[in-house]
Order: structure tokens, then sequence, then C-alpha cells
């Protein structure tokens, strides 16, 4: 993690945390560090909450500055920022937002000319300039020269390039929606404007809720972090499945035709499994995090799909995935990446690609997800003085191995520091709630007379 930036960016509470200024400074930065061997470009796009247009304007107004173009494709999604820069040839993309974050936070996140999260090196020299101790090219750089004359940039629309993303997802679909009802949560955030162009378009009943943002609804009871609202109203107006997005849309949750909810785990499993039939799963692996739920390696072991786990993190699973060449990793929580198509998690696309899989099987979302039993869990976290020592203590290792033996294959224990605050997080999964809630607490017990408690 860095000194700004996390693993999503640099993110905040609005001029707190995350201010104008320091807007300003990474436009500067980014106009003047890729315009040093020519003019550069950079596109830019934002959500919906209200001060997503001060950090775009103060961030437009430190690039220009520095000589470089800023392209602005106005309130648009995260993948599409992603879309964009690698297509249309940009230096790099930005997109303001916090994701699924409340409406007083706000992010920005960088992204390189292939449309991948930026890299940690051009990162950690973003925030040596943020903390006034640039060093590059042999000198230090405490203040960075201003364009003049004909060098000033300028700021340009470019929503036509927001408009041929959505032309792309449009392309991407195999089947017509014609006759299906479907229904869509935005959020009130990024996809207001463009998932229910793209469904309408490949003939579906579109009914659309949360897509009013104000500026301050962004997230707010609505969307994938609050998925109640469109399991209610799948149920209550008999649609064939619903989609909810985050505010940036790179997340997908869905629900099936009886409101139950269809996780990340869930749609990479039905995914992976559509795709080894037709010979498309080329390394016969799905990528997930440490926090994916045991019932998924359960469904993908009686299909014969492998799966690598990696740090929580949707940026972890895309290394993962470009060093082995995978198709498709994700997150529980709706972040699901398929490289074939993308550089980063799109809510869109996988609500897309899941309707693909719906028409192509002729069955509901229910019989598909079908096969992954979602286990219990129980996450217990502990405030410890030092999160190394106390999971390096070798009682503390003896009793997640007692918890491990007794689980055996029926469920499993995972025990991992927070990379934010001094928490080690004890989780349990297994066929019974108060079973995952007593081994959970057995260690937790442990940590604790183990002095390790802050």
């Amino acid at each position: 993690m860095g000194r700004y930036f996390g693993t999503d960016g640099f993110r905040g509470k609005v001029n707190e945390g995350l201010t104008a200024e320091h807007a300003y400074q990474i436009g500067r930065f980014l106009g003047w560090y890729y315009g040093r061997s020519g003019k550069a470009s950079i596109v830019l796009g934002k959500d919906t909450r209200r001060s997503s247009y001060m950090l775009e304007y103060a961030l437009s107004a430190g690039a220009t500055a520095s000589g470089a173009d800023v392209y602005l494709l106005h309130v648009t999604t995260t993948p599409s920022v992603s879309y964009v820069a690698r297509a249309d040839g940009f230096d790099c993309g930005v997109m303001i937002s916090a994701s699924h974050n409340p409406f007083y936070d706000n992010g920005i996140k960088l992204l390189n000319r292939d449309g991948e999260k930026m890299d940690e090196a051009t990162i950690a020299l973003v925030e040596d300039y943020l903390d006034g101790r640039l060093e590059l090219d042999g000198q230090l750089w405490t203040r960075l020269p201003f364009a003049t004359g004909e060098h000033i940039g300028a700021v340009v629309d470019h929503s036509a390039g927001r408009n041929r993303y959505m032309g792309y997802l449009i392309s991407l679909a195999m089947y017509s929606f014609k006759g299906k009802k479907i229904a869509l949560d935005c959020a009130n955030g990024s996809a207001w404007a463009i998932a229910p162009n793209v469904f309408r378009a490949l003939g579906a009943q579109v009914y659309v809720i949360n897509d009013q943002p104000d500026g301050l609804n962004i997230n707010r009871d609505a969307g994938s972090t609050h998925i109640a609202g469109l399991q209610r109203y799948v149920k209550e107006h008999g649609m064939d499945v619903g989609f909810a997005y985050d505010g940036d849309a790179d997340r997908c949750l869905a629900v099936d035709e009886n409101g139950e909810l269809v996780d990340g785990d869930k749609i990479m499993y039905l995914y992976s499994r559509y795709m080894k039939e037709r010979g498309k799963l080329t390394t016969n692996t799905v990528v997930t995090t440490v926090m994916s739920n045991f019932g998924l390696y359960k469904a993908l072991d009686e299909v014969g799909i492998n799966y690598a786990k990696t740090a929580v993190g949707d940026k972890y699973v895309y290394e993962y995935m470009t060093q082995h060449g995978d198709r498709i990793g994700g997150e529980q929580s709706g972040h699901i990446i398929l490289s074939k198509y993308a550089r980063t998690g799109d809510g869109i696309l996988t609500s897309l690609k899941v309707m693909e899989v719906m028409m192509a099987k002729k069955l509901p979302l229910s019989r598909l997800a079908e096969p992954v039993t979602i286990y219990p869990q129980v996450l217990l976290n502990v405030r410890v003085k030092d999160k190394k020592a106390a999971q390096d203590d070798l009682d503390v290792q003896a009793a997640v191995k007692a918890v491990a033996d007794e689980l055996g294959d029926t469920g499993r224990i995972l025990v991992r520091e927070s990379g934010t605050e001094p928490l080690v997080r004890v989780m349990v999964e297994a066929p019974e709630k108060d079973q995952c809630q007593a081994l959970a607490q057995r260690v937790v017990d442990v940590i604790i007379a183990k002095g390790h408690q802050a």
C-alpha cells in the first residue's frame, strides 16, 4: 500500500483525506511526466458524486497547465475509461470515483495506456511529487515547469469515446434479449446512462431502479452493496433476471428469477463452466481471492476446473491472470475480470455474459447457479499490537491447524491480517453457522490468551 494510493486508487473523504489540491497536483504530474517526449493526451471520466466535478476540473487544470490535452468522457464507468485509453491511444486514463463508497468519499484511479491499473513504480513517482521529493532524470523536482504559449494544453469533449464503448459492449452480445424482462439497479451511479441503453439495444424489456443521481445518493441503499431492493423488485415484478452495479460499474451482482442473490463466486462458476464446455477456458483455471467461498471450490472440483487464490483485491487477481494467461477471475463482491474482453472488472460486460449463458443453455439463472452451495461464514476481527507477531505465534498456528484438521474437506479456516488496520481476521467456513462461530472463536481465544490483543 502506498502513502496515498491503495489497491484501488487514491481514496478518501473529500476535502479532508482527498482535496482539490491533490487532484491539481496529480494532474500537473501526469501532464508533465507523459509529456516529456511530446504533448501528452489523457482521457478522464467521473462518476455522479457532487465532488467529482470539482476533482475533474482541478485535475484538468493541473494537466493542461503542464501541457497535456485532457479528453473528457464526463459521467461514465471505470471500465469505459479503461477501454477508451487503450482503444484510442491515450497516454493514460483517469477515473474519478470512490466506487461503492458513500457520496462524501471520492477517489482518483490511474490507468496506463493499455487500460490496466497503473504500475506501482509510476504510482510511487506520483506520491513522491505530492510529498515534494520527486527525483527523476537525475534531478530533484520540487516544482514542475509550467507550459506556456501554444504549449498549454486543451480540454476536449470526448463523449464519442463513451459511445464507442457502448457500441463495443453491444458488439460482444451473441444473442438478442428480445422477450426477456431484465431489471437493472444502477446505484444512482455511472451505469445509469449506459447499461439501460445497452440492454435496450439488444432487445430486452428493461426495468431500471436507482437511476436518478443527484450527486448525493450514489450507492445509498442501492446497487451491488445493497442488493435487497433489487431482490424485492425482481420477485414482485416477475423479472427474468436482475443485475446490480456499484458506483463506477466495475462490479456486478445478479439476482435470479426467484429473487435469490447470485454473487461473484456463482457468476465465476457458471461462466467458467460455460467456457470449459465450449473449449474456451484455455488454462482450465479460475483466479479467485482467498475470500471466495469454500462452496465455489467444491463446485469447481466437481466439474474439473482448477482454481488459484490471490490476496484480496481485483488488482492482484488481474496480475495473476496476466502472469499465467488465465481468462477469468474475480471476487465474491462482483469484480469479475474477463481478460479476453477487458483489463478491469466490468459490471455491464459481466451481466451481458451471464445473459449469454442463460440464452445459450436456455436455462434460468437459478438452475445455472444451483451447483454452488454457499457455505456459512463467520469472520472475527481481533485488534492486535503486532499483526505479524500474532500470526507467527506457534500456539496460534497450532490452534489454526487443529481447526483445519477438524474441518478436513468439509470447510476451511483462513487467518490473515488487515491491509489498512491493526487487525487479524479469523474466517471460518463450515456446513453450520454455529460450528463456524465456535471454531473461529477458539482461535481468537488463543490470540487473546497469548497477550496479542491491543
